[in-house]
């Protein structure tokens, strides 16, 4: 190893410590010692490493102390900042110069081995430099040796420095008393001139950084006993001495008492850092929420009330903004930063647990833009403050933030009335719905005002359209898929989850609609009925409201919403389905369609500059020609108010059809009319809004319909039930109920279910036979009492037919009934015409030949001849009088009520409006039918007449010996008794025009009465 250079050596001890201290090994003999030597060795004889990049270490330390300030690290950043550049620049052994490739690459290898410099616990140590030795050779004397110096004759006087005597000059002050110039030096301008200092230069890194920012940037002015700042003697800059010394001489008793003083600089700044959402001053003061000023708070050139007064006004304000901003981060709480509407956020309205519902959030995410705005402003305020440029008051920034102001106070009112007054345990919708319409009435309120309220109208109704997003999005997602999605039930319809979609009941049970009222305590649940209306009706003294705004289009929604939920559970054959999913795609949803079209309507009502002056003339003539229409109508009440005349013209000057409608002869204003009260709010959501809703539902409603009528044959099942129910398919009906009746006057059995089934079975298969496994008979019970009359043994019976569902939805169970209850009142009707139709006249041979064999000596109380005479003028009477009820009721009311009802089933546009007709129908027929309970003493004196047809024809039958003259007698009478009460009833009904369609019925009867 002598041919070794030095550094060869060097590094072989260098490389044997670190072998020991890596692995533990200490003999150098050992095996795996000797290893690892000669792996060290080969790497660093033959492997060739890359130089090191001095900009990626520099790099490096830069970002560990930008991330040690940002931690707030100030003692760690200065101290790696110092020491770093100190071994940059200090030599190294066996290296020339500094920062050299050695000294980025030891500071690289620190860097590799370093886990995390940020998160280390570091002190530095003082170091304790070595002291350089110093030369206490003698070079001068060395030098001087052997030469001859003059010293002079003082030897001992010090030599003389121009250095010195500059210094002396620059330290006598320059007097000028005597100058006859009167200085007004300020206590500022003598501490200047005692303490001068040089300037002052700072960076970061630099040593007692903290300490030079608290004494040179930040006045401690809110510590106690905090030292006076100087300022001017100037009058104008002691204002508050001067009043005090005043009360100090006018009043005996009035003691001075300690006060802190701030500038108004430092005013400003508090100010608006209250406005900003801060929470800890020094001026203000916060209390539970509450923020008040503290008493002993003063500036030197006002007087502590008058800036007491001003403070007091800015704590108001700044009160409104914590508890805004209070709100906002309730509502933000579960997440870090305030996300868009719709997106899963967190507020816990109700419980702590619970998130909030959207609405809220999107009240919250329009809140935090708008202060988002306003804290750049804020901003802006004191960087121009900071910069010092122009002279920045108190007033002058108030007057600055005066519409902010009167805009925070807007929405610190909406937000006290529609969010913090409503009780805690209140349900979603109502907290929704509330807030919502506390929105829409404050826009109305501050847009009746007129051009005064411009700014606090744009901002409401930017807050309402933001706030109004979830909403739509729910409404949207409703009419257009089918789904309403409402985790947080806070929308006024609510999904009933226990009926399902393909249930019978579905279209009337489905959906719940809320009706709140004007109290938030009181909420109404209200069942939403087939008409769908938007609410039903509330208690006289409570007027119940909901979503203002929703209500005009309420019931389109409702419809929109069923029907595309109903299409999309049903399995529809229309080829649009098919691509629906592609337009869908493409699709615009609700509340971007109502932003397009509420930007499209601003920007048309922006006037090009060539046309002003024509504009101008044009709105001026017509505001003439509104203020005298609204003159005249204001004169109607006995009001004369020009002023309110002509803000009603401007209100109303939007209106196209405000002239046609109010300009005619006699016109009594209602006062409680939508029309008469609408606001140009109403009129933009008139004309952005709701025509979208409108066309949603055509589309939806009218799919729904065509899908029914065409796929599920919808009209086919209407007139199935017309053709057996009402005994329109007369032919397949009439072998149904003949046979009952051939049954009855045989005296046989006929309440026998297999005999009526196969009947019926067999009289529909022959012609429909579709239909035959749909329809059924049933026996009922009924009371023993009505047995006495034979008319009443058809009411056991009972007709069914099945009606697949979605068509269930419109032919119901509560339909059939009244099909039935028509239907037994026809076969009663069919029952007696059929009786009188079928009668033989044999019975007039039987009774000559009786006549003959009783001979001369029987005397009877009544020619035979003549009994049978009024027996057949007491069958043509009970005839015309069947005859005449049979044609009322098949040709001038199911007929003509059908005719009808086909056309109105051709125009209904959704599945409601086909309900209500059909449900109209039915109460139609059934009312003309005379079975409403109302009427019901007619029916029964009809029963009468229809039961003695039925005596009638058993006796006819019976025979000429099975009867007697006093039952001829009784029946004339029982018939001739209700055929008057008929007549008289009937007339009188007619006569009054309430049963205008009873006339024929009262006609015929009366043409077949006879006089007495």
């Amino acid at each position: 190893m002598a041919h070794w250079s030095t550094f060869e050596k060097e590094t072989e001890r260098e490389a044997k410590k670190l072998i020991s201290c890596i692995s533990g090994i200490e003999d150098e003999e050992d095996q795996n010692y000797q290893l690892a030597l000669k792996f060290a060795w080969s790497n660093f004889r033959f492997h060739r490493y890359l130089d090191v990049d001095s900009h990626k270490v520099q790099r490096s330390i830069s970002g560990i102390y930008e991330k040690l300030m940002v931690h707030s690290d100030l003692n760690k950043a200065e101290s790696w900042v110092r020491l770093t550049e100190e071994f940059l620049n200090s030599p190294l052994p066996n290296t020339d110069g500094t920062k050299t490739d050695v000294h980025f690459s030891v500071l690289s290898l620190l860097l590799l081995l370093s886990g995390s410099p940020s998160n280390t616990c570091f002190t530095e140590r003082p170091r304790v430099k070595e002291a350089e030795q110093e030369d206490s050779f003698d070079w001068g004397k060395y030098l001087m040796e052997g030469e001859d110096i003059d010293i002079g004759p003082y030897p001992d006087t010090p030599e003389w420095s121009e250095e010195e005597s500059e210094e002396d000059d620059s330290q006598e002050p320059i007097s000028r008393e005597d100058s006859g110039i009167q200085l007004d030096r300020t206590p500022q301008e003598d501490q200047d001139n005692t303490n001068k200092t040089g300037p002052v230069t700072w960076t970061v890194g630099e040593p007692n950084a903290r300490a030079w920012l608290e004494q040179h940037v930040v006045t401690p002015y809110w510590v106690p006993h905090a030292p006076r700042f100087p300022h001017s003697l100037h009058l104008h800059s002691n204002l508050l001495n001067v009043w005090d010394q005043h009360l100090y001489n006018t009043d005996p008793l009035y003691l001075p008492e300690e006060k802190a003083f701030v500038t108004e600089t430092q005013v400003i700044r508090e100010t608006l850092w209250l406005l900003s959402g801060v929470k800890k001053h020094f001026i203000f003061q916060n209390h539970d929420g509450k923020v008040s000023v503290r008493n002993n708070v003063v500036v030197t050139h006002l007087t502590s009330n008058c800036l007491r007064s001003v403070l007091e006004h800015i704590a108001v304000y700044g009160q409104a903004v914590f508890r805004l901003q209070r709100f906002i981060d309730e509502v933000t709480g579960y997440s870090s930063e305030p996300c868009p509407p719709g997106s899963s956020s967190s507020y816990g309205s109700k419980k702590g647990s619970e998130p909030p519902f959207r609405t809220y959030q999107a009240f919250v995410w329009a809140l935090n833009k708008y202060f988002t705005s306003f804290k750049e402003e804020l901003t802006t305020i004191e960087r121009e403050l900071i910069c010092n440029d122009e002279t920045v008051t108190l007033s002058s920034v108030l007057e600055r933030l005066s519409p902010h102001l009167a805009q925070i106070k807007v929405l610190h009112k909406v937000f006290c009335t529609g969010v913090a007054e409503v009780p805690p345990q209140t349900p979603n919708v109502v907290r929704a719905s509330h807030l919502l319409n506390t929105l829409y009435k404050a826009i109305i309120e501050y847009d009746s005002v007129g051009e005064a309220s411009e700014q606090a109208v744009a901002l409401l109704f930017s807050l309402w359209t933001e706030t109004v997003r979830p909403y739509l999005e729910i409404v949207d997602e409703w009419i257009v898929h089918g789904h309403l999605f409402d985790p947080a039930k806070e929308f006024i319809i609510q999904r009933n989850k226990d009926v399902p979609v393909n249930h019978r009941d579905f279209w009337y049970a489905t959906y719940t609609l809320y009706s709140v009222s004007e109290t938030v305590e009181n909420e109404e649940k209200l069942n939403d009925a087939a008409s769908g209306s938007s609410g039903g009706e509330g208690s006289s003294n409570r007027q119940l409201t909901m979503v203002s705004f929703l209500k005009p289009v309420l019931k389109q929604i409702i419809m929109a919403g069923k029907s595309m939920q109903l299409l999309k559970n049903l399995d529809c054959k229309e080829a649009e389905q098919s691509d629906r999913s592609s337009r869908d795609a493409e699709r615009k949803s609700l509340y971007t369609l109502f932003l397009e079209s509420v930007q499209s309507r601003l920007c048309s009502q922006e006037s090009s500059p060539t046309d002003t002056v024509t504009e101008q003339q044009a709105t001026r003539r017509s505001l003439v020609k509104m203020h005298s229409i609204v003159a005249q109508h204001l004169e109607i009440d006995d009001v004369h108010d020009p002023l309110l005349a002509i803000n009603f013209a401007r209100l109303y000057l939007e209106q196209s059809d405000f002239h046609e409608r109010f300009s005619g002869g006699n016109v009594i204003v209602d006062r409680s009319s939508q029309s008469v009260t609408c606001q140009t709010f109403e009129l933009t959501l008139r004309s952005c809004l709701y025509p979208h809703i409108e066309r949603r539902y055509i589309e939806c409603c009218g799919n729904l319909m065509k899908t029914l009528k065409k796929d599920y044959k919808l009209l086919e099942y209407l007139q199935a039930m017309r053709n057996y129910f009402l005994l329109e398919a007369g032919d397949t009906m009439y072998d149904f109920y003949t046979a009952i009746f051939d049954k009855v006057q045989e005296k046989e059995s006929w309440q026998q279910l297999s005999f009526l089934n196969v009947q019926l079975q067999e009289a529909v298969g022959q012609r429909c036979p579709e239909d035959s496994s749909r329809l059924s008979i049933f026996l009922e019970t009924i009371d023993p009492a009505r047995k006495k009359h034979p008319v009443n043994n058809l009411e056991v019976l009972t007709l069914s037919y099945k009606v697949p569902w979605p068509v269930d939805i419109v032919i119901s169970s509560e339909c059939q009934k009244i099909y039935n209850q028509v239907f037994l009142l026809l076969l009663q009707i069919k029952w007696a015409k059929y009786s009188l139709d079928t009668l033989s006249c044999a019975l007039f041979n039987v009774a000559k030949k009786l006549e003959g064999a009783l001979g001369e000596d029987v005397k009877v109380k009544e020619p035979v001849n003549q009994q049978i005479h009024r027996m057949c003028l007491l069958r043509v009477k009970l005839m015309h009088f069947v005859n005449s009820l049979h044609n009322y009721i098949m040709t001038r009311i199911l007929h003509s009520t059908g005719l009808e009802f086909q056309h109105q089933v051709q125009e209904a546009k959704d599945l409601d409006q086909l309900i209500k007709i059909h449900y109209r129908y039915l109460a139609t027929i059934h009312d003309r039918c005379l079975l409403r309970e109302k009427v019901s003493f007619v029916k029964e004196a009809i029963m009468k007449v229809l039961n003695l047809v039925l005596i009638f024809s058993d006796r006819w039958q019976a025979g000429f010996g099975a009867w007697k003259i006093e039952s001829i007698d009784k029946m004339e009478s029982d018939f001739k008794n209700c055929h008057m009460f008929l007549v008289t009833i009937l007339n009188k009904a007619v006569c009054r025009g309430s049963f205008p369609h009873l006339e024929s019925l009262a006609l015929s009867l009366m043409a077949g009465f006879e006089q007495c």
